[in-house]
């Protein structure tokens, strides 16, 4: 529940149409709802704009579609990160209009339109093989009701394919920018754009990669001015930031 719906609510108790009790009865879990294996935060569109997200990762697929079933309950989109797909059959069980994209590892759930805005996110990537990580923030982003454009597979071994696609990326209002290996490629676009950067290291490379710690680094690094970083292989974090970014 949102802080419209809670207007509308209050609206149609003054006007008669709800009555006191059955109001009551939507508000009482507000705050949040303790299943035993989870405390689920109903709480947190309000407080932030965004409801709950699932991390799948560590749960098993019972506790997920516990938590999925309560959720339903309140009517909002749902989203869970790095679910395998044996999570996904077990919460098709109880909804039969949910998402599985097996690249992202995400899970998707919509029960409402969200009207999308008219300005957009970019997000770009180094290399085809960092594009689980790019899915998860561009599935994260468009679920929060933002445009969405996808500029895959333009690092710095092949810089000259980076200036064909620096139209769509110079005109978005926030980018969120994907690499592994050394992770230059935000560093590159940081030169280029006066738009706010998200960059994303991921896990992809050889030993020295050290499993995202290298590009994780030249990113903290970068000489270029107005980039962030978020955490190794975090495509959710980046896309949350990237979505308050791009409505404000």
């Amino acid at each position: 529940m949102n802080n419209n719906e809670i207007k509308n609510l209050l609206e149609k108790v003054k006007d008669g149409d709800v009555s006191v009790e059955d109001a009551f009865g939507e508000l009482k879990e507000l705050p949040y709802t303790d299943i035993g294996i989870a405390t689920i935060d109903n709480h947190r569109e309000i407080r932030v704009g965004y409801p709950e997200v699932i991390y799948c990762e560590g749960k098993t697929k019972e506790q997920i579609s516990k938590i999925v079933s309560v959720m339903l309950k309140k009517n909002n989109n749902i989203l869970g990160t790095r679910a395998s797909r044996e999570a996904y059959e077990e919460v098709k069980k109880i909804c039969n209009h949910v998402e599985y994209n097996e690249l992202a590892k995400t899970i998707v759930i919509r029960n409402k339109e969200i009207k999308k805005s008219e300005s957009y996110i970019a997000v770009v990537t180094a290399g085809t093989s960092d594009l689980s990580v790019a899915e998860e923030a561009a599935i994260t982003a468009e679920l929060f009701g933002n445009r969405v454009e996808r500029v895959v597979d333009v690092g710095v071994a092949g810089i000259h394919r980076l200036f064909g696609k620096l139209d769509i990326i110079k005109n978005a209002k926030v980018i969120i920018v994907v690499a592994g290996m050394e992770g230059a490629l935000p560093s590159v676009i940081g030169g280029l754009v006066d738009k706010p950067i998200i960059a994303v290291p991921t896990s992809v490379g050889y030993g020295a990669n050290f499993g995202g710690l290298a590009p994780l680094l030249t990113m903290l690094n970068s000489c270029a001015s107005g980039i962030t970083v978020v955490n190794i292989d975090n495509g959710f974090g980046a896309g949350y930031s990237a979505s308050i970014i791009n409505k404000l």
